[in-house]
């Protein structure tokens, strides 16, 4: 990738109906080196970290003493990409007093650029406290994973008129507080098209079709490297964990095999000095 300015805020906005966003969720410093290398707009520091690298049943169970942690990470190898933390549940949804503090520590102490937060009673309330504070909000509707309980589970959100409206209205809700892009998760594709052009600021879908401003994957899903819970949505577009896999198994059998290390993979010093340090030793 050649040299480029930092994306901001303002460049994503600009975006719209000009050219498609891509976004990748990355949870460490090789991963969103990769991701910024591939010129990748927007990279997300997501709480999937709780399912697809801790070993978490659920987003919720994961805090902001990870998530602050794996952003570290990830922003110590991004010079271009628009890094955005997911605030995780605990951080906003429990306690709303805390909710700017902790959106300030994804700016502050792990150096992101914005911050995502899951619709939810107060959702635009919290919006706008942090957009007060001077942190630009990316919000996400529809399926939100945090709160899938309330929702009857993992199930694709809009399917009826009454729903397909809450979510236009939230879209729109999300706008007029101040929030620079709404990601859309598991909702028809028509639903996406209608808010994407009823709504002024991006529109970043996963799983809701063609006709959102930009898109976003879970980067193992991508990759092949998540075994677990495959969504329809995902494209696996390399099986990285079966190369692994391979080359896991190849390494056991030469070591067992003494194919491993060879004298290349080795440091050698001059067989004078070997046989005064056997002597020196009494070897």
């Amino acid at each position: 990738m050649t040299e480029e300015k930092k994306i901001t805020v303002k460049d994503i906005l600009a975006m719209k109906g000009r050219r498609k966003i891509t976004m990748l969720t990355a949870y460490d410093y090789p991963l969103a080196y990769l991701i910024e290398r591939a010129g990748i707009d927007i990279i997300l520091v997501g709480d999937s970290l709780a399912n697809v690298v801790l070993g978490l049943k659920s987003t919720k169970d994961v805090g902001m003493l990870e998530m602050i942690h794996h952003a570290k990470a990830v922003t110590r190898a991004v010079k271009h990409s628009l890094v955005v933390g997911d605030m995780p549940y605990e951080s906003y949804q429990l306690n709303s007093s805390q909710t700017v503090k902790n959106a300030a520590r994804f700016i502050n102490e792990a150096k992101c650029d914005a911050v995502k937060i899951e619709w939810f009673d107060d959702c635009v309330g919290a919006a706008i406290k942090i957009i007060k504070a001077g942190i630009p909000v990316m919000g996400h509707i529809g399926l939100t994973p945090q709160t899938a309980d309330k929702l009857g589970g993992f199930k694709v959100q809009g399917k009826d008129v009454d729903r397909a409206m809450e979510l236009i209205r939230q879209a729109k809700a999300l706008e007029e507080a101040g929030c620079f892009a709404v990601v859309l998760e598991c909702i028809p594709d028509e639903i996406a098209r209608i808010i994407t052009r009823k709504i002024k600021i991006p529109t970043i879908g996963i799983g809701a079709g063609q006709y959102s401003d930009g898109q976003v994957l879970v980067t193992y899903d991508l990759l092949g490297l998540f075994k677990g819970f495959s969504p329809k949505f995902a494209k696996r577009y390399v099986d990285l964990s079966g190369h692994i896999s391979r080359a896991l198994e190849s390494y056991k059998n030469e070591v067992l095999g003494n194919k491993f290390p060879l004298p290349e993979h080795s440091f050698h010093i001059s067989a004078e000095e070997v046989k005064k340090i056997e002597k020196l030793a009494n070897f």
